[in-house]
Order: C-alpha cells, then sequence, then structure tokens
C-alpha cells in the first residue's frame, strides 16, 4: 500500500521462533504485530478509498497488531483514532508507524472486549476471527457496538471463524501475502458490515 509506510519483521520464522523462545514474553501472544495480514491491508485500502467513511469519526481499530487500519482511518480524515491491542510490543510497533506515517493515534492497552462498547462511531477490526475463542468474544462486543449506534467494518480473507452470514459484503480485494504465513501469494480479501 503505497500510501502508508510500515515497520515490520524481514524474517518471520526467525521473529517467531525468538518470541517462543523469550521467557520473559511467555504470557504474551505470538507476534501478529510485525506483519501486514490480509483482511487488515483490505479494509485499511477500504478506507483509503472511501475517505466519506471515516472522514470526522471517532474509531476503534480491535486487534490493531502494526496500527496499518487505525493508520488508514488517521488518513482518511477520522477525528480520533485509537487503536486497541492486548501484546504492549504491539503498542511500541503502532507507535513507529504511526510516526512513519506522521499521523496521530490514541492507543490502548488491554482486553476491551469484556468491556462497554460505546463512544465510537465506526469500529473495525482486521484479520481477527482467526480462532473459535476470539470469534466468540469478538462478534458480540461488535454487536453491541453496532447496537449502540457504531459502523461496524471487518476485514477478512476467508478465516473459519467469522459468521458470514451474520456480515454485509461492502468490497473485496486481492490482497499480496506472504506465502510463508498464508501459504499464498494473493488471498481474495472481503471487507464486511455488521448490518
Amino acid at each position: 500500500m503505497p500510501e502508508i509506510t510500515l515497520h515490520l519483521a524481514r524474517d518471520i520464522f526467525d521473529l517467531w521462533e525468538r518470541t517462543e523462545q523469550d521467557v520473559s514474553r511467555a504470557a504474551l501472544p505470538p507476534p501478529f504485530w510485525a506483519f501486514p495480514w490480509a483482511g487488515g491491508q483490505a479494509l485499511a485500502r477500504y478506507l483509503l478509498d472511501h475517505p466519506e467513511r471515516v472522514a470526522g469519526r471517532t474509531v476503534l481499530d480491535l486487534a490493531a497488531g502494526s496500527g496499518l487500519v487505525a493508520i488508514a482511518a488517521a488518513k482518511a480524515g477520522a477525528a480520533a483514532v485509537t487503536p486497541s491491542e492486548t501484546d504492549p510490543l504491539a503498542l511500541t510497533a503502532i507507535k513507529l508507524n504511526s510516526d512513519a506515517n506522521s499521523v496521530t493515534l490514541e492507543p490502548t492497552l488491554g482486553d476491551v472486549l469484556g468491556g462497554v462498547a460505546t463512544g465510537n462511531d465506526l469500529v473495525l477490526v482486521g484479520d481477527a476471527f482467526y480462532e473459535r475463542p476470539m470469534a466468540e468474544r469478538l462478534l458480540p462486543f461488535l454487536e453491541r457496538a453496532r447496537a449502540s449506534g457504531a459502523v461496524v467494518l471487518v476485514g477478512d480473507p476467508g478465516r473459519a471463524y467469522l459468521p458470514r452470514d451474520r456480515f454485509d459484503a461492502v468490497a473485496r480485494y486481492d490482497v499480496p501475502v506472504s506465502r510463508a504465513l498464508e501459504d499464498a501469494d494473493v488471498k481474495r480479501t472481503t471487507v464486511w458490515r455488521l448490518p
């Protein structure tokens, strides 16, 4: 994505192995923040292509990873963007990447899925329906956010746990991905809206 600069991992397997071996990170998740996942790329592209969907809105980006989607929202004119993450290293990546793109983000560390889902005009999720426990916690939060008036958008490349029957497709993109992560060079990825 030419509009956005990201600091990312060069050697996927080396980083993954090093984080698994580092005892100080034993309780932290794998380095999902070090790669541009397909769902996030599609959602970022959608926001940049449709700035009217985000301009002037308060935005929450769940499972923000590298900050790609949050940065796209800020570049598209969001009034305020809060990338939310549970991994402290992801917050470092978000800070580096937001600085590289000259955007202001208001990151938060912690699990927000059990909390209040109000106060945002737009809730974004890029590629987070990759496992059942995450999906089972994420969907109720998104439904509460939608019920409170937020627009909910999800970028997903066909992960097993996204309940597609609960969403409407708004855009599709062919997204370049790492063969080492996805077993493909390109993933057909959909941006979904919770009606």
